[in-house]
């Protein structure tokens, strides 16, 4: 299998949905896309009705291209992650992996065009972290929620409004951002630096006014980029968690039981904004994002100095503060049902408190005049034995 035949299967699988996001190279399957969240087979010709593992360990190897260090974490850490350009068009963030004594490849769709406010519908918490001067800002979820995009949206306000220096390290770079009133440098991981800490600590001898850390996986990043924000850099990063409470307590939870109450301080002093994301099924086809947003205010430092009780709660907080931009999942969810964006099935699987939200929905329903039940034919047993009698 040659280069020209990959790029060949590369673009028949772009080619064959509108809202590509992933392709899907697996031993004993078909080529396949992911589009608005589902696999979808691809036809080529010739036709390719299962992979076979010679053909995906070709199509890895073709797109490792001899690098050694992307072969040596194939085979010493079972899988390794890099960028791919097709003829400078379209770039994709590659994870070749094994299984099964084969190898997989996943290639997620980049976006060439840098996001920007006006083009997609934001929270309006979004410009006013853009005017953050220094402090954490942390945004969770799953992959591919789109956590990168909302990140460049931001970077992307700040240059155009500052002329400061921006560093970024990312594992691999997604955005390709130009200079416009801001230095942009963007650094990937495994060409420019090692690990996300070592690329942080250099950072910090770089002159930067904002870092974007690509990820917060372990305590030695969490602490430098503590300590970067705490010395008046401004730091973007993202965390694998399902909410803006759960956060703290993943990052709390990477320190010693002795160490957290330090830790409770400092993060209470430079977390700024959090913002978790999940995206849904949309009404008509393609996705939405739901997004809960938590800023900073002096019952969120309360809750993250002292702790959870069965009163206080993160998700209570952010419910509450509506007056400081601030949003649970579940009201994000009832916005987009009554907007008319997602169905009241999609509202009810993703709710963090399914109740409160049927509630919401109900509320919304009866405005418009639906019913709120699907029970029908209910009577008071009274009224049975009335009914009884008159056919008696």
């Amino acid at each position: 299998m040659r280069q020209q035949e990959i790029n060949y299967w590369i673009t028949a699988m772009l080619n064959k949905h509108a809202r590509v996001s992933d392709l899907n190279l697996t031993v004993g399957k078909s080529l396949q896309v992911e589009s608005d969240g589902v696999l979808v087979p691809v036809d080529v010709n010739p036709p390719v009705p299962q992979l076979t593992p010679f053909q995906t360990e070709v199509f890895a190897l073709n797109l490792i291209n001899g690098n050694q260090r992307l072969l040596n974490d194939l085979v010493t850490k079972g899988s390794c992650d890099l960028s791919y350009s097709l003829d400078d068009k379209v770039r994709f963030r590659v994870n070749i992996f094994s299984q099964k004594g084969t190898y997989s490849a996943v290639l997620r769709k980049l976006e060439t065009s840098i996001p920007s406010f006006k083009t997609f519908n934001f929270p309006e918490a979004f410009p006013k972290m853009a005017e953050e001067r220094n402090g954490l800002i942390l945004f969770t979820g799953a992959t591919g929620t789109g956590k990168t995009t909302s990140m460049a949206a931001i970077l992307n306000s700040i240059n155009e409004q500052r002329d400061i220096h921006i560093i970024t390290l990312e594992d691999p770079i997604e955005y390709v951002h130009p200079h416009k009133r801001a230095t942009f440098n963007q650094r990937e991981m495994g060409q420019d630096f090692d690990t996300f800490a070592s690329g942080l600590r250099a950072a910090l001898r770089q002159a930067p006014k904002v870092i974007l850390v690509g990820e917060i996986r372990d305590r030695e990043t969490i602490e430098i980029a503590l300590s970067a924000a705490e010395t008046g850099h401004l730091v973007f990063s993202t965390l694998h968690t399902i909410d803006t409470g759960q956060t703290i307590n993943r990052i709390l939870g990477m320190f010693e039981t002795d160490e957290q109450p330090q830790i409770r301080n400092r993060l209470a002093d430079t977390i700024r904004w959090i913002v978790s994301q999940r995206l849904l099924p949309k009404v008509g086809g393609g996705r939405v994002a739901a997004m809960e947003v938590l800023c900073t205010s002096l019952r969120v430092r309360d809750l993250i100095i002292n702790g959870e009780s069965e009163e206080k709660t993160f998700y209570n907080v952010v419910k509450e503060g509506a007056t400081r931009n601030m949003r649970t999942f579940d009201q994000h969810l009832t916005e987009l049902f009554q907007s008319g964006l997602i169905t009241e099935k999609t509202a009810l699987s993703y709710a963090s408190h399914r109740s409160e939200v049927k509630r919401g929905l109900d509320t919304i329903k009866a405005s418009r005049g639906e019913r709120t039940s699907s029970i029908e034919g209910l009577t008071m047993e009274g009224d049975e034995e009335e009914n009884d009698d008159r056919w008696s």
